[in-house]
């Protein structure tokens, strides 16, 4: 028996619950893995909502790290004590241990310690197929990062700037603004007082960006098609604020012939092979120095209700990791 949290129905944080479950042996293809520490994502909060709906009764949470405790029949490529770290549904990472398929799972290397592993999973391989993949950012470029100062952001300014881009960010207060200079942003806008379409034009002499990064959704999405130069690129990979709402196809060319593109990590790193690119390229940058993990909140993982409140009142910034 070990203890997890469980929903037995959508709805606000208190409806997660902190329950005693059996875990079986693991199966043909999968490993049980001890977690050590268990990394909290905004598409937690989805789950949890309802937004993204759950065969209910479930567990919640994609991201954790930990050690092999044993493995199913089939699996070679792991034994029991290795440290290992997943980004992988189903859900059930807000868990003392868990079943889950073995190819889904990476040996964490020496350099990483599992909290940082288990910080960065979900948010350094979303950074690293948003702008190595779905956009190459490349020297030179002037990018815009909303939610500057939120996990992702904090990890693809590093990356961005690392790699000779200028990142533009959006940010709330002006101490969010601060830790993401920190963190390589070159200018950033407070979104509450400025009118960030004119800021990018600004900065920018009048001619957008290439790409927009955006996890924030409805609140942001028609403005940032504003930033875009001609044949720029919208990258809507969330929704903090809500969904988009349904969009007229004429508006992206009248606006400058401009591309859209929902993506989701599932689908950047379903193959295998993808996958450990993805978790090398990401491994070997942080362990590099050009990214640092920072853990800025740590909750014991019966405080869930607390941390997911905190998360979605914007009290949160960079990665927070739960402690089993």
């Amino acid at each position: 028996m070990v203890q997890a949290i469980r929903i037995q129905q959508p709805g606000g944080p208190e409806v997660m619950q902190w329950q005693e479950i059996d875990l079986p042996a693991p199966g043909p293809g999968q490993a049980r893995v001890r977690h050590t520490a268990v990394g909290l994502n905004y598409i937690d909060t989805y789950h949890r909502s309802g937004l993204y709906p759950l065969p209910l009764p479930a567990g919640i949470g994609m991201e954790g790290a930990g050690i092999v405790e044993a493995v199913g029949p089939d699996v070679k490529d792991l034994v029991e004590g290795d440290r290992v770290a997943y980004a992988a549904g189903p859900p059930g990472s807000y868990s003392e241990a868990r079943i889950i398929a073995a190819d889904r799972l990476v040996k964490i290397p020496e350099g990483v310690s599992d909290q940082q592993a288990a910080a960065m999973m979900l948010k350094g391989m979303t950074t690293q197929y948003l702008i190595r993949r779905t956009y190459k950012v490349k020297a030179g470029d002037t990018i815009l990062m909303h939610a500057a100062a939120g996990g992702v952001g904090l990890i693809l300014c590093q990356w961005a700037a690392a790699l000779g881009a200028t990142v533009i960010g959006t940010v709330g207060d002006e101490k969010k603004a601060e830790l993401a200079k920190a963190h390589g942003c070159h200018h950033t806008i407070l979104y509450k007082k400025e009118d960030f379409v004119e800021r990018v034009k600004e900065i920018t002499g009048g001619k957008g960006v290439p790409v927009v990064y955006d996890g924030v959704g409805k609140d942001t999405f028609m403005k940032s098609l504003d930033c875009l130069s001609p044949l720029g690129l919208m990258v809507a990979f969330g929704q903090s604020s809500g969904n988009v709402p349904p969009l007229e196809l004429g508006v992206l060319s009248a606006k400058g012939s401009l591309f859209v593109t929902r993506p989701t990590l599932m689908t950047y790193t379903a193959k295998r092979e993808d996958l450990v690119a993805t978790t090398s390229d990401l491994f070997d940058v942080v362990k590099s120095g050009k990214v640092r993990i920072d853990i800025n909140q740590t909750y014991p993982l019966k405080e869930v209700v607390k941390a997911h409140q905190d998360l979605e009142a914007r009290k949160t910034t960079g990665s927070t990791v739960f402690l089993p």
